[in-house]
């Protein structure tokens, strides 16, 4: 759509279809997306609908007849004619436009792109190019299909230009014209006409409702991004300076090589701007890497004590502060990792607890008998599933494995005190096996939850379980036979009694069925019969025999049935409605205490069929049999009560399943006993029974029994494992990992290396770190154990982002990256940190992963703020023109104002900063009301000292870095006494006072034009003043990217010497007061090159005529030089276009080496030097 693809709606429609028909294929129907696919094509049919409609509807309608498409086609036409012109009308404003006062053209430079042979490093900063000649061309090849795509390229030209030049350039000031231009003629032609101008009004509300505009929708991400960047470009300070005007830019190679050099990864705000406009910020934290290494480089390249230096610091505040407040602080979202355990233990126990069979019944049920005293084990802790049912309730459990231990010590108990073939022994195998599924169910078999409880799998589980089978089933087997033969006995008596009565009662009369009353009973028939006691309910008989005696009266003989209430069974046991259970009680009753008849249903038919001619009241449903010896139930399997003559029919809706509590069950309002004394019990965590592990060291010390595991001073300690160590006079208790522990004499030491914060590190303020980020050290020590305070874990950056120990809380969860080299003074990354194999006594812990990779967010170094504190207080008292002296600007700072650059040259020397002169005119509106006017060369006591100062510290120690010998050179001013400080102060004076005389006598005089190698896009080097005399080492403020000034000295007066350090004593050639300025030449000459022009104004001492170890440099051969690979590839075969006839580049040098100093030689010689 944003490329307008689609030439009709349906196009839409199908690409819409086709999306969501995609996601229905790949995702199951009962998922999220499934769900979400079908509502919004739901609302996209309704939509098409709905349009479709509109269609319908308007008469007007473009496609609805021939003639209206003929007439379609000439407003077509007409409307792409009017838009060409339009189009050729706003290149002709561009093309025709001239300077007032020289008929200049203006657009000269940007006709064509600049020559990739005369500007190779044009197209590495500038990615997508584009001239006028080109925009020419796609308007006559009608290759624009709106007005805003041609607009879209020339302001994609302007910006390139202004993107590569310096800022106060002339092509950089014609990019502003011409675009201010190119608006006032957009505007006084009126706002374009489109082809849905030509459509019916209701086509064109459609139309601009589905199509999105560019350059006015932004996304979510790019409003943060904008916001962001804005945030930082427009701060300003109290006095109003914009802080970020410096950083704009890069300077160029040629200005500051040695900015290259130091600085690995130059950036700018230009250069960030692009990257926003090319959609290359995936994420915020892209775009914040992006400006932390901008502002990173500054304080790299600058002093410390510099004002940039501040500027910087000020801004990456700044830039944090605007993130967090877009962000709405931390967005690393770390779960609550002790929370989750505790409810995965939650839900796996009360899945286990709710588990039912095919009937509904809870296998839980059974085991509330367990008593929670081990017989077999009276001295162990009480525990049961209401014990256990507390522990979870409070939270107790941090571990998965302790939970399962305590589950399965509950389980095994019950299979141990009970028959094999019983309810409770095969409850107990289901629910074991249960848990283990749903248990790996949750943790996903260790993707999320990796503990020692996974080891034990159902294989362990049915191996032990066949184990205990094959031990108990011998005894049951005796058992069962001495039973049976009980029962053989108790029969044959009843036998014997019957046969007796038989042989003295001839007339007893048995029979399949008989009548009372009116009814006829059936062998096979459940009854119910009148209770031995009053207010009781009636009896349930299942009719096995009836009979008649010689006085006539009728009985019957069978099983009875109880009810729950006629049963021993726990309080927490739940029952189904109307449920009866089998007895092992057989006895007989006369007919006439018959009150009527019922039915009991076997449990599997219960639910779904229902007997005609029976009330709901009078059907029961049996799923059990009861011992009344035992007092236990037992489930039972097969059914071998039919009823043949009742007939069942299917229920027309299945009942509920419904289990309702004992009658014993204690009622809601009713406090059970245990409760009462739960306030005085102290909620403590259930923690993983352990052990001390020793462990064999070859190369111990004697007397020293070392442990992998160890409890000591009431914490139980592993090898690996990370502990605080007490550390006095630091604001942060110091990490150290045990790597060997022991005990001698009885006392505990341990051996390992030492983490460090970041406040115990040397580094940049500008640097970022992970929060709770720390370094390991070099130093390894051996400490007593009574100095660890406490446990923590360091992960690596891999593990914190994806996973957390169950055990350690998160404020104590540190992350490591890194390497901290001491005397380096550097962090440097490492794969990962050591790890540990240990013995299977010692309890390893539980790690727990998330589901998505948290994004951890860097915070501000701890010297920031302090740092900033420091130099806020140093330029709290200076006036805005003593910050000018510094190298800032002074007025309005916009962003047509040149950045003022304190750079660090390879000599070490610090620049004038300057502004190259323009001549735009002053009748365009837009520009800057600094326009021709020259930029003050600024001076302080601090920046003379620098200058002097540097170059004895650097003779001092020649293989310092830059940013070591600026350190060096802020302490040394800062020790400097008051009186010293007054004297550099007032030789700083008379400096300026010469500056202002000097810019005097050039403003009389300005230098018009712009150099003419000037090209669109591409500026030469500007042209400051050139420094005569090397003891101005003058400073203005980088960026960290460097200035941008370009510095080339015109003339150099000889015998001009440095003045020496204080105390040194006078040099032997007299110098002058102040410096001299010449005026440079037109035009920048290669000759006088920036840095060898720097180096040789480094190297002028009093002691030495030449700045170079001459005689070496006589007496070196290319015979006695072997030179590496490394040395090889650092020569400047750049300043040859080709080795020519030599065999190797380092050849060529060596020739060129050779006539260059002959011909020195000869100039020499010639004018007698």
């Amino acid at each position: 759509m944003k490329n307008n693809e689609y030439e009709s709606v349906e196009h839409i429609d199908s690409d819409v279809t086709l999306m969501f028909e995609n996601g229905k294929r790949y995702n199951v129907p009962h998922s999220s997306i499934y769900k979400r696919a079908l509502k919004l094509q739901h609302i996209q049919q309704i939509k098409r609908k709905e349009l479709l409609q509109r269609d319908e509807d308007d008469g007007d309608s473009m496609l609805s007849s021939a003639t209206s498409d003929t007439s379609s086609t000439k407003r077509k036409s007409h409307k792409k004619n009017t838009r060409k012109n339009r189009m050729k009308t706003l290149l002709a404003a561009v093309t025709e436009a001239r300077e007032a006062v020289t008929s200049r053209r203006l657009c000269d430079l940007f006709m064509f792109k600049p020559s990739k042979k005369d500007y190779p490093d044009y197209y590495k900063v500038i990615l997508e190019p584009m001239d006028l000649r080109t925009i020419e061309h796609n308007i006559r090849s009608d290759k624009y299909m709106t007005e805003d795509s041609m607009l879209e390229d020339m302001k994609l030209m302007f910006r390139n230009a202004r993107h590569y030049n310096e800022e106060g350039s002339q092509v950089y000031n014609d990019a502003d014209v011409l675009e201010k231009i190119l608006k006032d003629r957009r505007k006084d032609l009126g706002p374009s006409t489109d082809e849905d101008d030509m459509m019916s009004p209701k086509l064109k509300i459609r139309k601009n409702s589905i199509t999105l505009k560019k350059s006015k929708y932004l996304t979510p991400l790019q409003q943060k991004l904008n916001e962001l960047y804005e945030a930082v470009k427009n701060y300003t300070d109290k006095r109003g300076r914009r802080l970020s005007t410096i950083f704009l830019r890069l300077p160029s190679r040629a200005e500051l090589p040695d900015y290259y050099i130091a600085i690995k990864k130059p950036v700018d705000m230009e250069k960030i701007k692009s990257h926003m406009l090319a959609n290359k910020y995936q994420d915020v934290d892209a775009l914040v890497e992006d400006l932390v290494l901008m502002f990173n480089n500054a304080c790299t390249y600058n002093e410390p004590e510099s004002l940039i230096y501040r500027d910087a610091l000020m801004l990456h505040r700044v830039l944090l502060e605007t993130r967090r407040d877009l962000e709405g602080g931390d967005d690393a979202h770390v779960p609550d990792v002790p929370r989750l355990i505790q409810e995965l233990v939650r839900s796996l126990f009360v899945s286990v607890l709710s588990h039912q069979d095919d009937e509904g019944r809870c296998y839980s049920d059974s085991l509330a008998e367990i008593p929670a005293l081990d017989p077999a084990n009276p001295e162990k802790p009480p525990l049961n599933f209401d014990i256990v049912r507390k522990n979870v309730d409070r939270g107790r459990y941090k571990r998965l494995d302790v939970f399962q231990d305590h589950m399965f010590e509950v389980l095994e108990k019950a299979r141990r005190l009970n028959r094999t073939d019983s309810e409770i022994f095969e409850d107990a195998v289901e629910l074991q096996q249960f848990l283990i599924r749903i248990r790996d169910e949750l943790c996903k078999n260790g993707e999320i939850l990796m503990s020692p409880a996974l080891s034990y799998t159902s294989k362990h589980l049915h191996s032990d379980v066949e184990k205990e089978k094959k031990e108990k089933l011998p005894k049951e087997f005796e058992e069962d036979k001495i039973k049976r033969e009980e029962e053989t006995r108790e029969a044959e008596k009843r036998e014997d009694s019957a046969g007796g009565s038989w042989q003295s009662n001839l007339q007893r009369t048995y029979s399949q069925d008989c009548s009372f009353k009116d009814s006829m009973y059936h062998v096979g028939e459940y009854v119910y019969v009148e209770p031995a006691e009053p207010n009781l309910q009636p009896h349930i008989i299942y009719i096995e025999r009836l009979w008649q005696d010689d006085t006539g009266e009728k009985w019957l003989y069978g099983c009875w049935f109880y009810r729950p209430n006629e049963t021993f069974h726990l309080a927490t046991r739940k029952f189904l409605e109307k449920e009866v259970f089998k007895s092992d009680f057989y006895n007989k009753a006369p007919i006439s205490k018959i009150l009527g008849k019922c039915v009991v249903m076997f449990v599997k038919d219960y639910f779904k069929l229902h007997p005609e001619g029976f009330r709901t009241d009078d059907v029961y449903v049996c799923e059990s049999r009861y011992s009344a010896k035992s007092k236990s139930f037992k489930k039972i399997k097969m059914w071998t009560m039919p009823l043949s003559s009742v007939r069942f029919v299917p229920r027309e809706v299945p009942l509920p399943v419904v289990r309702v509590a004992s009658m014993f069950a204690p009622k809601q309002e009713e406090k059970p006993p245990e409760m009462a004394d739960e306030s005085k019990m102290i909620d403590g965590i259930v923690d993983k029974e352990r052990e001390d592990v020793t462990m064999d060291m070859s190369n111990g010390e004697p007397g020293c029994l070392y442990y992998e595991q160890l409890f000591y001073n009431n914490l139980w300690l592993k090898v690996g494992d990370c502990v605080y160590i007490r550390s006095h006079g630091l604001g942060l208790h110091r990490v150290g990992r045990i790597e060997k522990m022991w005990m001698r004499d009885g006392a505990g030491y341990f051996f390992g290396p030492i983490f460090i914060h970041p406040e115990e590190t040397e580094h940049e303020p500008t640097k970022m770190f992970y929060k709770k980020e720390v370094f390991l050290s070099n130093l390894e020590e051996n400490c007593p154990m009574t100095c660890i305070i406490g446990k923590c874990i360091v992960s690596s950056f891999k593990d914190y982002l994806s996973c957390r120990p169950t055990e350690v809380p998160e404020e104590n969860v540190l992350l490591c990256e890194s390497r901290y080299i001491d005397c380096e003074k550097q962090m440097k990354k490492f794969k990962g940190l050591k790890r540990f194999s240990l013995s299977g006594k010692v309890v390893e812990d539980e790690t727990y992963y998330f589901r998505k990779l948290i994004v951890p967010q860097k915070e501000p170094s701890p010297l920031l703020d302090k740092k900033i504190e420091k130099l806020e207080a140093k330029f709290a008292d200076m006036t805005d023109e003593e910050l000018e002296d510094l190298g800032d600007d002074d007025g309005e700072l916009g962003d047509q104002s040149l950045p003022q650059m304190q750079s660090s040259l390879s000599s070490d020397m610090d620049i004038i900063p300057y502004t190259p002169l323009q001549s735009t005119p002053k009748s365009i509106k837009g520009l800057s009301k600094k326009e021709g006017s020259k930029r003050k060369i600024n001076m302080s006591g601090y920046i003379l000292f620098s200058s002097e100062m540097r170059a004895v510290i650097k003779a001092q120690h020649p293989d310092f870095s830059f940013g070591e010998l600026s350190r060096l050179v802020g302490t040394e001013w800062r020790n400097l006494e008051s009186s010293k400080k007054a004297e550099y102060e007032e030789r700083a004076a008379k400096v300026a006072e010469q500056q202002e005389r000097d810019r005097a006598h050039h403003q009389t005089s300005p230098r018009a034009g712009t150099p003419v190698g000037a090209v669109m896009g591409v500026v030469p080097p500007p042209t400051p003043m050139g420094m005569l005399k090397s003891s101005m080492l003058l400073v203005s403020g980088v960026n960290g990217m460097g200035g941008h000034g370009n510095i080339h000295g015109s003339q150099m007066g000889s015998g001009q010497h440095p003045p020496p350090y204080p105390g040194q004593g006078q040099p032997a050639l007299q110098q002058p007061s102040t410096p001299v300025f010449v005026s440079p030449p037109a035009k920048s000459q290669r000759l006088l090159h920036s840095e060898a022009y720097l180096r040789y104004i480094e190297g002028l001492t009093a002691e030495s005529s030449t700045i170079s170890k001459w005689d070496q440099a006589l007496s070196a051969q290319k015979q006695d030089v072997r030179l590496t690979k490394e040395q090889e590839s650092r020569l400047p075969s750049h300043w040859l276009k080709s080795k020519g006839a030599h065999k190797t580049m380092a050849d060529a040098l060596w020739r060129l080496r050779d006539l260059m100093l002959r011909d020195t030689l000869n100039i020499r010689q010639t004018h007698n030097l």
